[in-house]
């Protein structure tokens, strides 16, 4: 008998906060506030993006901020802060770092410190609720000015040993250059939070080596095309940087051909750590699981390999080291069962 990936303990470091929103949720909601939504988030969904062009990036983007107009309250942040814990747990994550960007909900939340401070508090109460450890990543956005992100990374510092483990950096790498980010990535650095840009996705190895370099990544959102240097890959191997590899999301975004050109086992077997991440399974229509799932029935893992993925996701986690040390020991009995 196949082990139940679903009872595997792990972390699940690549989620965004809105992506994460379950689709029921979303239609119910629009239809709570009169929002009409377009035929790919109803009866096409999950939406065929199925490039990494221009323009299929800016249509998942707008998928995307439509998906996000759905929250209007606080109770529909609360709400969907608690269905994400939920969910989580029924996929075995133990310890979750959620990303938000407070720019994108400032506007409907009455600021970035409102927001923050409301989705702080709904993180706690569903961590408890759902017995499952959530961190809140603050994530600014490339296309935006990076004086925004300056903005940001003092508000991430404000709230670091509160809630906030982590500060990122997201959306179209092609638009934002690591370089005009490094000023807020220095303040987020002194506060002693994670470091946590997304490279190597849209953009090559150079974007990996900026954000290693400039950012002083200490985990890479994606990081998939570094394979084609393999100098920096045996950097990041030294260095046990770590990858959080989203392979639907690669393959649906086009960043990936299929499944099988998704360089999970390259990655690995380099040296490299690995985070399995669903990214927005909103518009990609798979949860965390599933990227367990394709990694043994495409690549071949093996439970005990598939075990320690999911170590490799908790060492390049920002748990507590009470819960390090209890995910470790379930890893174990899972894979002794």
């Amino acid at each position: 008998m196949r082990h139940d990936l679903s009872a595997l303990p792990k972390a699940h470091l690549h989620l965004h906060l809105t992506g994460a929103m379950r689709h029921s949720t979303m239609v119910e909601l629009a239809e709570a506030h009169g929002i009409s939504l377009p035929a790919a988030l109803t009866e096409e969904w999950p939406p065929q993006l199925s490039t990494a062009d221009e323009r299929g990036w800016f249509r998942f983007q707008r998928l995307y901020d439509t998906a996000r107009s759905v929250l209007r309250t606080p109770d529909d942040l609360c709400r969907l802060v608690r269905e994400i814990a939920e969910d989580e747990r029924a996929e075995g994550s133990g310890w979750l770092e959620l990303q938000a960007d407070p720019s994108g909900f400032a506007a409907m939340y009455g600021g970035i410190t409102e927001f923050t401070e409301l989705v702080l508090d709904a993180a706690a109460k569903a961590a408890r609720a759902a017995d499952i450890g959530i961190g809140i990543i603050i994530a600014a956005n490339r296309t935006r000015h990076p004086m925004d992100a300056r903005t940001l990374a003092r508000l991430a510092a404000q709230y670091a040993g509160q809630g906030v483990t982590g500060f990122g950096l997201s959306n179209d790498e092609r638009r934002g250059p690591a370089a005009d980010f490094t000023p807020a990535f220095r303040i987020a650095e002194r506060a002693g939070l994670m470091l946590l840009p997304h490279a190597g996705e849209l953009v090559g190895p150079d974007s990996v080596t900026a954000s290693l370099d400039l950012l002083h990544a200490d985990r890479l959102g994606h990081g998939v095309r570094s394979v084609e240097d393999p100098e920096l890959v045996g950097r990041l191997a030294a260095e046990s940087v770590t990858c959080e590899v989203c392979p639907s999301s690669n393959v649906s975004l086009g960043v990936a051909s299929d499944e099988a050109a998704v360089p999970v086992r390259k990655l690995v077997e380099a040296g490299v750590p690995v985070a399995l991440g669903a990214d927005d399974p909103l518009l990609f229509g798979r949860r965390l699981v599933k990227q367990y799932e394709i990694t043994r029935d495409v690549h071949g893992f093996t439970p005990a390999e598939l075990a320690e993925l999911a170590r490799m996701s908790v060492r390049g986690s920002a748990a507590p080291e009470d819960t390090r040390a209890r995910l470790f020991a379930e890893i174990d009995a899972w894979l002794a069962a």
